[in-house]
């Protein structure tokens, strides 16, 4: 059983609007080791789980780690529909009908020809899609889940470890800062996960550090990065556990499985997070939300049950 909470689990920094880089980023959403496979891979194999008793930490380990990647879900999806929409500082006219977003241009659209992916004009709406950066659905096929826990956890490092390759390439892709910010938090994110998965293999006497993590070198050269890393964040899971039984601090807890000074800890709640905005009315997409009329009309039937209620 899950709940939302209407908050972000991480800031996205305001900046231009950026097609090019929301494509990209549509690789780290719903490509074959996108955030939507590892959402999906270790919610499935908490799911399928077998055993209790001294397998229950491994088990809710992966319901710790699944349910925060729903989350990273919504964090790259967010920053795809804004880098593809506009951001704070557009500053486009939003009355105009034939204002064109951050140009003051009259075809509201034409970026769509020359810029990323044109379905995210005209098949969502300026908004994220699961798909992948050149349009291929994201497919279940994706998803590991053997039964062995051995195999299981080494499927979960390596994607972790491909994962954290490719956004370290997106990071170098482009300058922007909205698209940055998000990338760099899952970047230290999608290591901390690294760790989780090579110290539950090690308590299990797994071997794994002669091959993984991929890369090699971390990414600490990024300085939204570094910024992050030294706020403990790539030592630090989140369990959201909100009865308190997860038992997946047993095997969290010690050294880092990187050997780098660090500690591991876990926490039973979830991150603060930041407020979660919704994005404005296109017109131009044929995506007005509400019309003045059925405003009205929440408006009255807001009000009679108020006056019912009292």
């Amino acid at each position: 059983m899950f709940m939302h909470v209407q908050r972000l689990i991480n800031e996205i920094v305001p900046d231009e609007p950026d097609p090019a880089a929301a494509n990209a980023l549509q690789e780290g959403l719903g490509g074959q080791f996108g955030e939507m496979r590892t959402m999906m891979q270790y919610l499935f194999q908490s799911f399928n789980f077998r055993g209790n008793g001294q397998a229950k930490p491994y088990r809710d380990l992966l319901y710790g780690v699944g349910t925060e990647e729903i989350s990273h879900v919504e964090l790259i999806a967010t920053t795809i529909a804004r880098l593809v929409d506009g951001s704070p500082r557009y500053q486009g006219s939003s009355t105009a009908p034939l204002d064109e977003p951050a140009a003051g241009g009259a075809t509201p659209l034409s970026t769509a020809l020359s810029n990323g992916n044109i379905h995210h004009f005209l098949v969502g709406a300026q908004g994220a899609m699961p798909v992948d950066a050149v349009g291929n659905p994201w497919s279940g096929s994706y998803v590991y889940n053997s039964g062995n826990l051995v195999l299981d956890l080494l499927y979960n490092l390596m994607l972790e470890s491909t994962g954290r390759l490719q956004k370290c390439r997106i990071y170098e892709m482009t300058a922007n800062k909205t698209a940055r910010s998000t990338v760099s938090y899952l970047i230290v994110r999608d290591q901390a996960h690294e760790n989780v998965y090579a110290k539950a293999l090690e308590s299990l006497g797994v071997d794994w550090g002669k091959v993984l993590p991929i890369p090699k070198t971390k990414a600490e050269r990024y300085p939204e990065v570094k910024t992050l890393l030294d706020q403990g964040l790539g030592e630090k899971q989140y369990l959201f556990s909100a009865d308190n039984l997860s038992e997946a601090g047993k095997i969290l807890q010690g050294a880092s499985a990187f050997k780098d000074g660090t500690t591991l800890s876990t926490d039973m709640g979830r991150p603060e997070g930041v407020p979660l905005e919704t994005a404005p009315e296109r017109p131009e997409e044929f995506a007005p939300g509400l019309d003045e009329a059925l405003l009205q009309l929440i408006q009255a039937t807001s009000e009679q049950e108020l006056k019912t209620s009292g």
